[in-house]
């Protein structure tokens, strides 16, 4: 089968897939009745944890978790790839298993949950929903902490929940997607600098910026591009913060997209912030305004709907152009 088919066949999927997403999302009553395959990955992270994260050679041992957890993942991608190749619906099914893994809507409607309740007034509320989705300490932050750590999250998750997943699964499908999603997991879970898993977790830990360095600067660029369709966000201060604040940022990745949205919304994001009581004096992204609003929240919305609808469009293009 000729290479070119190969790599259609996949991008094509994978545009399926992301179509799929945009318009059905992560349907709640789906997953009050079976288990998300992102919850599975974690029981088996969970699993491993427990067994080996004790005694010496714990960094050996978190290598061979990483391990494990890609071969497991990997292993499930080719089954059921292999499984559905010979149905004509198979190419369905797939799409429909990846749509599972890209989270462009729920991101966005997790974002609206924490803007609506901010826009009422309900400090609270927004409190509440924000922790939902951050790791930092919300208790001590007000409106425009509320806000600007809020627009942090999404610009961080359009490359972590969007980006990185859509672009493994262009280039290697099911099991491509599933890899990342896996090795995602595993940092979320066990890829923390603290006593307990700075050892276990670090196989995990680089695995996971390994495979999100082109994607996260993928996604910083689709930023600055998608401010040429949002009214209210600036291409050139995009680009301007992207080159210039983007390793600030103490992770390798996550700077990207933050850089580039603080400076199309002409905000300054990062900056300290509390984590378990402990403060953490992070640098400044961006030369614009602190004191970010519910209507940058908005701003920061379409921003990344354009950015998604880039990422389609690109699909679009390079399927199309494998596909003659």
């Amino acid at each position: 089968m000729p290479l070119s088919y190969t790599l259609a066949y996949t991008l094509g999927v994978t545009l399926a897939a992301v179509l799929i997403d945009a318009v059905v999302g992560d349907p709640a009553f789906v997953w009050r009745r079976l288990p998300h395959p992102a919850a599975l990955i974690g029981r088996l992270i969970a699993a491993l944890d427990r067994n080996l994260n004790h005694g010496a050679a714990l960094r050996v041992k978190g290598i061979a978790t990483a391990m494990v957890v890609v071969v497991v993942a990997g292993a499930i991608g080719v089954a059921i790839t292999v499984l559905l190749a010979p149905y004509a619906w198979g190419a369905l099914v797939e799409a429909v298993l990846m749509s599972i893994l890209i989270a462009q809507r729920s991101l966005l409607q997790h974002f609206q949950a924490i803007a609506a309740p901010l826009l009422r007034g309900e400090t609270d509320g927004a409190r509440h929903a924000l922790a939902q989705i951050v790791g930092r300490d919300v208790s001590v932050l007000d409106d425009a902490g509320i806000a600007r750590a809020s627009i942090e999250s999404l610009a961080e998750n359009a490359s972590d929940g969007v980006v990185a997943p859509i672009f493994w699964a262009a280039l290697f499908g099911l099991p491509g997607i599933l890899i990342y999603k896996a090795v995602n997991t595993a940092d979320s879970m066990i890829g923390h600098r603290d006593e307990r898993y700075e050892e276990f977790g670090w196989a995990s830990a680089r695995l996971d910026d390994l495979l999100n360095l082109i994607p996260a600067r993928l996604t910083g660029v689709l930023i600055c591009i998608a401010a040429h369709f949002t009214p209210e966000a600036s291409v050139r201060g995009a680009f301007a913060v992207l080159r210039r604040d983007a390793r600030k940022h103490a992770s390798p990745n996550a700077g990207f997209p933050e850089a580039a949205a603080a400076g199309a919304l002409g905000l300054r994001l990062g900056g300290p912030r509390v984590y378990d009581g402990a403060r953490d004096d992070a640098p400044w992204m961006g030369d614009g305004r602190t004191e970010a609003t519910v209507g940058d929240m908005t701003a920061a919305g379409k921003l990344a709907l354009a950015t998604f609808i880039l990422v389609g469009m690109l699909l679009l293009i390079l399927w199309l152009s494998l596909s003659r």
